[in-house]
């Protein structure tokens, strides 16, 4: 007995075992480096296949829209097919990333209103009040979330074809401009820098009597006796 459990040999199952068991992988996950944080969210709003016809039958292929965003200024939406779905959205990202656009930003919400058209899709956004949220739906929420963009109102008008409003979207965060740029905006500076001028007690002076010019009588004419 005691020679046949002398001979036997012990089973795998911890580091001493067969090479690759969970002992190594754990010690792998442990040093490993922290994933670096993304500069850029990406957010995929639709997929869709589509087909070519050839002359051996149809050939199917994935479409991607996709939209990418610091979460700051910077928002970009792209298009991009592929065979396969990791294809078309890593194509996607790739071209919303070479055409990102700059938003003027205004205590979390846009400068002013917007409106505008493209194709078929008509996009209207407005500034909202703290506090408001973004008011939209869709592909608009899908934009905007990607933004700094706390406060708006939003309204789809039009085609609902998700690429058209989601490139409307972006013409109209494209087309803001900044209040610094407006034309009355240095009366608006000048006016909220002497807030206290305005507030205070302005003193008139007392305004000295003004002397009345004494008035003539005129002599009754006599008329002569003929």
């Amino acid at each position: 007995m005691a020679e046949q459990a002398a001979n036997t040999t012990p089973r795998g199952g911890g580091p001493q075992g067969r090479p690759g068991q969970r002992g190594g992988r754990r010690d792998d996950r442990r040093n490993m480096a922290p994933e670096a944080p993304k500069e850029y969210e990406e957010v995929v709003i639709n997929i869709d296949r589509v087909a070519r016809v050839v002359k051996g039958g149809r050939r199917f292929r994935f479409k991607a829209l996709v939209v990418v965003g610091n979460r700051k200024n910077k928002v970009g939406v792209g298009v991009a097919k592929g065979s396969d779905v990791q294809t078309a959205i890593a194509k996607a990202t790739d071209v919303a990333k070479k055409h990102l656009i700059t938003i003027p930003l205004t205590h979390e919400t846009i400068p002013h209103d917007m409106e505008v058209k493209v194709s078929g899709a008509q996009v209207l956004i407005k500034p909202a009040a703290p506090g408001t949220g973004i008011i939209a739906g869709g592909v608009v929420r899908s934009v905007i979330s990607v933004t700094g963009i706390r406060n708006l109102l939003s309204k789809s008008l039009g085609s609902t074809n998700k690429v058209n409003i989601a490139y409307a979207t972006v013409e109209a965060l494209s087309g803001l401009v900044p209040r610094s740029r407006w034309i009355n905006a240095d009366q608006h500076v000048k006016k909220a820098a002497k807030p206290a001028l305005a507030e205070a007690p302005v003193e008139v002076a007392a305004k000295a009597p003004v002397a009345k010019k004494p008035v003539t009588k005129k002599a009754p004419v006599k008329k002569e006796d003929k």
